[in-house]
Order: structure tokens, then C-alpha cells, then sequence
């Protein structure tokens, strides 16, 4: 576990710092405190507070205009109480530990226990593996032509259907089904059994075999991307489970969500960026492409305005192992100084992929399958909670006509 205690605490902002992030003078932050829309607490000069991050972030995200939405609706806007991650100015913190720090030795299946908040036996030992029967065998070997994930959708509802332990919710109970799921996300992935390797190596040797460096940066890769909120598809996650449903048929609701472009699917966007980049005038390229108005696949992120920390580090990691300094420092910092963009950890995972030489798409692979720690780790926060999630419609449509004083109501 990393000593937090020594560096700069990334939870909390001072009054001024949290009025400026917002934009707004004192009195309002103060009226959103009154509101419960800013946690603060007091600090140990009892005459100043200090406010949490992350809910000045989320504020002002939700004050922006979007789909329609008129600004300063956020008082209208949901959230949900997580103890699991939150996201700072240093990037995700997984239960008081900030991920970039993580990823500096942990393992995913590590990652995943302390998403998962686990304090007894380790749910991932070698005995705990996924059963395998002739249906399963079936469904594997029939899809091996499909995308990885369209495999694993299918292979994984096959087995939360046979596993007699898949609703079980005793604290071991989920976190060895979670741990069961994971494997075999990664075997459906491979198009290969599930396995007790850890989850790194296996992709290493599967995709990068006798490449010295490989293991390393999946496992980085795998940690960066375990977890990050409320993100689109580990909302989606909670609604399904909140339903009822168990952890095999959350993780179907988490892979589809996580498919689209504007999610775990911006990686393999983020890839053709490369390979136009790959070749040519580096410099003249990203010209010609500001000129014309398109866009930077996998470069600015919402949360991290200032430069994703995941890429950072990732991007930084990929240096020291030997990838291409033109993908991997020229370009990020050309589009920088053209667009003021930073990379995202999209961009970062497609330098990966290219150093290692695997196919376009193998981005969203590694995406989803390290994203399926944070869903179980949700899953299992929103079980706890026992509470339908059924966020209510603001009605736009037409009114209806009037009616006559004879008819019915």
C-alpha cells in the first residue's frame, strides 16, 4: 500500500482555489455547500475549510450546457455516494491510492482486491478458476471468428447461467464469482481456456511472445485502466445490477456500454491517428490536419484538461522501453502546441499496441478487460445499496390539447 500521508493531498481544494475552478465568487460556493452539492470540512486553522475535488469537478461539469441541458441545472442532477474511486488533478485515486502509483508495481488482480475493498483470502487463487463444461467449450469455439468482446458477451452469458455460485452475496462469496469472471473475460478475449496466470502475462505471452518489455507495459496498461468513476459504462453497470442481475450478466451490460467511440472504442480511433502519423512529415501532417479541422483521436479529455496523468505516465513508461520517440513524445507535444490538447490514455494504450505490433482493436480489448476490475467493484457497491436506480425524465415534448369540459379525466 503506498504512504499517502507525506505528499499533496489531491481530495481537497482551499475556498479560492474551488471558487476560481468553478468560476463563480465565494457566496456562491458557499450557497452550493448550503446545498450539499460541495462537501468541506474543516481544517486545523479553524477559520478556513477545505473543499473536495472531486465535487467541485463534478459541479462544474454538470453546469455546462450539454444535450440540451440549461446551465446551472446541476442542482438537479443526481450522484451516487462511492467509496471506490474518485478522479483528481493526479489522476484516479482507487480507495485513497492514486493509480499512476499503483501501476508502478501492482498487478491487476492486486488492483482489482482493493477496488473490491477485500481483507480475507485472496478471491484469485490458483483453485478458483471458471468451470468449464461442453456447453461453454461450444460457445468458445464457435465464436473464435467474432471481435473479442462480441465473444466474451456471448461466452459470458453462457456462464453466469451455469455457474450455481454466480448469485451468491457473501463478502467471499462475489469477490471470488468477480474473481471468476475476470478470467475468464481474459480467456473469452484470448480465445483461449481461463487460466490462474496473471492476467499481464498471459496477454504477454499470447500477443507479444519473448518480447522483454511486454509484460511490464500491459501490466501498467491494465492498472491505468482498471477503474475511473461514474463513467458511462460503470453507470450502466449499476443500473443493471440494481435490477437484480449478477456479476457474469453485469460485466454483458459493461462490455456493451463500453464498445462506443466515445468510450473504451476511442482507443482503436486513437490508432489510425497513428498510423497516418507513422509515416511521413510528422510535423507537416498535423499541420495539414489542424488546417482542415479534424480531429485529434485520443488527445483532450474532459476530466483532465491539464493532461491525463494515465497517458503521462504510460506514455513515459513506453519511452523508457524503446518506442517510437516520434509517437511517443514528438507527436503528443506537436498537437500540443498546435490544438493546446493533451493525450489521453487512449492515445497512450495505441503507442502500445503499435510498439508490440498487435492489430487495430486490440486497444479496446485491453480497455475492457481491465475496466471489468472497476464494473465488479461497482456491481458489488450498488448490491450493498439494495436500491433500484430510476432516474426520472425532465418532459420536453408537446403539451397536451385542452380538453372540453364535458370529457372525462
Amino acid at each position: 500500500m503506498i504512504n499517502m500521508k507525506n505528499t499533496a493531498d489531491p481530495l481537497y481544494l482551499s475556498a479560492r482555489e474551488a471558487a476560481a475552478e468553478l468560476s463563480v465568487s465565494p457566496a456562491t460556493l458557499y450557497a452550493y455547500v448550503s446545498r450539499g452539492l460541495v462537501r468541506s470540512e474543516a481544517t486545523a486553522d479553524s477559520r478556513a475549510r477545505r473543499y473536495r475535488a472531486d465535487d467541485v469537478r463534478a459541479l462544474k461539469n454538470r453546469r455546462a450546457p450539454a444535450g440540451g441541458a440549461k446551465s446551472g441545472d446541476a442542482d438537479r442532477v443526481a450522484a451516487l455516494d462511492s467509496a471506490i474511486s474518485t478522479l483528481t488533478a493526479h489522476g484516479p485515486l482507487y480507495r485513497g491510492v492514486l493509480a499512476v502509483r499503483l501501476a508502478d508495481h501492482a498487478t491487476l488482480e492486486e488492483t482489482a482486491t482493493l477496488l473490491w475493498d477485500v481483507d480475507e483470502a485472496d478471491p484469485f487463487s490458483a483453485a478458483n478458476l471458471p468451470s468449464s463444461s461442453e456447453t461453454l467449450d461450444t460457445v468458445r469455439q464457435s465464436t473464435l471468428t467474432f471481435s473479442p468482446l462480441a465473444r466474451t458477451m456471448a461466452i459470458m452469458s453462457v456462464a453466469g447461467e451455469e455457474d450455481p455460485r454466480a448469485f451468491n452475496r457473501s463478502i467471499a462469496g462475489r469477490t471470488q464469482t468477480g474473481a471468476r469472471v475476470m478470467r475468464l473475460t481474459a480467456g473469452a478475449i484470448l480465445g483461449a481456456s481461463p487460466s490462474g496466470l496473471p492476467i499481464h502475462r498471459q496477454l504477454a505471452d499470447a500477443w507479444a511472445p519473448g518480447n522483454r518489455v511486454a509484460e511490464d507495459l500491459i501490466r501498467r496498461a491494465l492498472v491505468l485502466l482498471a477503474e475511473h468513476e461514474l463513467n458511462a459504462s460503470a453507470y450502466t453497470v449499476r443500473c443493471a445490477v440494481s435490477t437484480g442481475l449478477n456479476l457474469y450478466d453485469a460485466t454483458v451490460a459493461g462490455l456493451a456500454a463500453v464498445k462506443g467511440p466515445r468510450h473504451g472504442g476511442a482507443g482503436p480511433l486513437a490508432a489510425r491517428l497513428i498510423d497516418t502519423l507513422a509515416t511521413g512529415d510528422l510535423a507537416g501532417g498535423i499541420r495539414e490536419r489542424v488546417a482542415l479541422g479534424e480531429r485529434f483521436p485520443g488527445f483532450g479529455h474532459a476530466v483532465y484538461p491539464g493532461g491525463d496523468p494515465r497517458a503521462d505516465h504510460l506514455l513515459s513508461a513506453l519511452s523508457k522501453a524503446g518506442a517510437d520517440p516520434h509517437l511517443a513524445v514528438d507527436a503528443p507535444r506537436l498537437i500540443r502546441e498546435a490544438t493546446g490538447l493533451h493525450p489521453t490514455i487512449d492515445y497512450a494504450i495505441a503507442v502500445m499496441t503499435r510498439m508490440l505490433g498487435l492489430p487495430v482493436g486490440h486497444e479496446l480489448a485491453i480497455f475492457a478487460l481491465a475496466r471489468t476490475a472497476g464494473w465488479i467493484a461497482h456491481a458489488m457497491e450498488q448490491q450493498d445499496a439494495d436500491v433500484l436506480i430510476r432516474p426520472r425524465a425532465r418532459y420536453t415534448g408537446p403539451a397536451p390539447a385542452r380538453m372540453q369540459p364535458t370529457e372525462a379525466i
